[in-house]
């Protein structure tokens, strides 16, 4: 590049279009750029204290060189200010105050003055260049983008897209699959980031909305949101499924994805690098979609628990190893399509299961109630599982049990409630014995059973419990979903099962900030006495 002072106007035009047109970015972003350089370059000429200017005429290429000066009473720096006197010979009209130019004749720049402009205007449209990239993919996460293989770094694919690069990280590459330089390659943006050395476009191959946007491709349908994907899971490289649904009754959304002969699913697969892909019908109910997601293992029986988003599956002894599927595969992406914990167990053990709660839960209603065997098993059968649901169920309800008449449901309730009362003596002694303070017991939906739990916690005082935030107080534990292959869980989801401090009470989260608001209280009420004591002593 030329010296941008010593250039000639149409060589300064022409190389600010030129660049312009290669960088695609505005071309008053390089007029700009240029400028500053020929002021960079101007200051190491006539001194680099001066306020030296430079205007580029972006029709005409008429390049002006000035330096601003304010006129001053008495001069303090030579290089920025002027007395009224020699104000009057730049501006005849000059006043205290004002900011007047004094114009500076262009002059030849030597080769490292017009290095330094170089380097300045580069440095401007790169910046420029950089902006522009992160404004274009910016909104485009979720997109779908073919792009060509530049180089592979550490394992990592950088991939060329035309006006910006992006990288799929070794975490995010289908396993096994080999890169190539020079090869087309597909990819999912999956989300873009402002850097310091730029846009950083980060790319997906792994991530199950890939899959979607390749079926999407494929199938018209998918396409024209006739048929719509509503749930997605991978195993990367080995196996996935996909739960969809079609608004047209009269088209079936698995043969649709399907395709002719499996046209359309193949062209995925391939994709995919021989990735097996199920394709399941959804369904709005929860029990019809877990048994589809779960094929091809045959289902027995579906139990949902919603509360604590777990799904307990029964199957036939023989379809136990085709459910949970090779290294609990086939249960995972089962588990990852509905959104809840699937526990896999065979009608044997279910069976067995039930005996046990039933045996236990008889057990405590004989020795809690002091009944006898025959009536605690009759309550079990009814489905009552817990003290409190006799004690405090209509007595009304409880006496229309066959055998029941109200005056044994009064004396039931009457036996639960005392029960009750014993057990929250019991959990209050405990707690006493632990240290926890009674301020503890006035806080709203804390139980003794509760305060117990805090206490062998560490939580004793108003201010223990208010130091807390409401997720670790009343978190879900998110159970470890242990399959039959007894993989262990990874670092990062072992301490999220740790859950809150009570997490097994089933507290909401407005009774979670309910008892953390009232538990700091009394932070506030000292607010007003302190601040009336400091008023009185600044007016002493």
């Amino acid at each position: 590049m030329a010296s941008p002072i010593s250039a000639n106007r149409a060589e300064l035009l022409a190389i600010a279009t030129s660049v312009a047109n290669e960088k695609l970015i505005d071309k008053s972003i390089v007029i700009e750029a240029m400028e500053e350089a020929i002021q960079k370059s101007a200051r190491n000429r006539y001194g680099a204290e001066n306020d030296i200017r430079a205007k580029l005429d972006p029709r005409t290429g008429d390049l002006r060189l000035w330096r601003v000066v304010e006129v001053v009473e008495e001069v303090e720096d030579y290089f920025k200010q002027v007395d009224l006197k020699q104000a009057a010979k730049l501006d005849p009209d000059a006043k205290l105050g004002d900011f007047i130019v004094d114009p500076l004749p262009p002059v030849d720049l030597g080769r490292i003055d017009a290095q330094s402009a170089k380097q300045v205007i580069f440095q401007k449209v790169r910046d420029a260049e950089r902006e522009r990239q992160f404004e274009e993919f910016k909104d485009r996460a979720g997109e779908m983008v073919t792009g060509v293989i530049k180089s592979v770094e550490f394992g990592h694919v950088i991939v060329n897209l035309g006006r910006a690069e992006g990288v799929i990280r070794r975490d995010q590459q289908i396993p096994r699959e080999v890169a190539r330089v020079g090869e087309r390659v597909r990819a999912l943006i999956l989300k873009v980031e402002r850097q310091n050395r730029g846009p950083q476009i980060f790319l997906s191959r792994a991530h199950p909305d890939f899959m979607k946007k390749l079926f999407e491709q494929e199938v018209p349908e998918i396409y024209d949101g006739i048929i719509t994907i509503q749930a997605a899971a991978r195993d990367p490289g080995s196996r996935a499924k996909i739960g969809v649904i079609s608004r047209d009754s009269s088209i079936d959304p698995v043969g649709a994805c399907v395709g002719m002969k499996g046209s359309r699913v193949q062209a995925v697969v391939q994709e995919m690098q021989g990735e097996k892909i199920d394709i399941i019908p959804w369904s709005e109910d929860t029990a019809t979609f877990v048994v589809n997601a779960l094929q091809p293992a045959t289902v027995s029986r579906v139990v949902i628990d919603e509360e604590e988003s777990r799904i307990e599956v029964v199957v036939p002894d023989d379809q136990l190893s085709l459910a949970i599927g090779r290294r609990g595969q086939n249960v995972r992406l089962a588990s990852q399509l509905t959104g809840s914990q699937i526990d896999i167990l065979t009608e044997q053990e279910a069976s067995e299961k039930r005996q046990k709660e039933f045996a236990e839960r008889s057990k405590m209603f004989e020795e809690e109630l002091d009944v006898d065997e025959t009536l605690s098993q009759l309550l079990v059968a009814e489905g009552f599982s817990e003290l409190e649901e006799v004690a405090y169920i209509e007595l009304a309800e409880l006496a229309t049990i066959e055998g029941f008449d109200e005056e044994l449901a009064e004396e039931l309730q009457s036996r639960a409630q005392e029960a009750l009362d014993r057990r929250e003596a019991a959990y209050r002694e405990q707690r006493q014995g632990l240290g926890v303070e009674d301020a503890l017991a006035e806080m709203p939906h804390l139980t003794e059973q509760m305060l117990v739990t805090l206490g062998k916690a560490g939580i004793k005082t108003l201010d223990d419990l208010a130091d807390l935030a409401t997720d670790e107080l009343i978190a879900k534990k998110r159970q470890e979903q242990r399959r039959r292959d007894g993989s262990a869980p990874a670092r990062k989801e072992r301490e999220q099962d740790r859950g809150g401090v009570l997490g097994e009470y089933g507290l909401s989260e407005e009774q979670g900030n309910e008892i953390i608001m009232a538990a700091r209280a009394h932070w506030f009420e000292d607010e007003p006495a302190t601040e009336e004591a400091a008023n009185a002593d600044s007016s002493q």
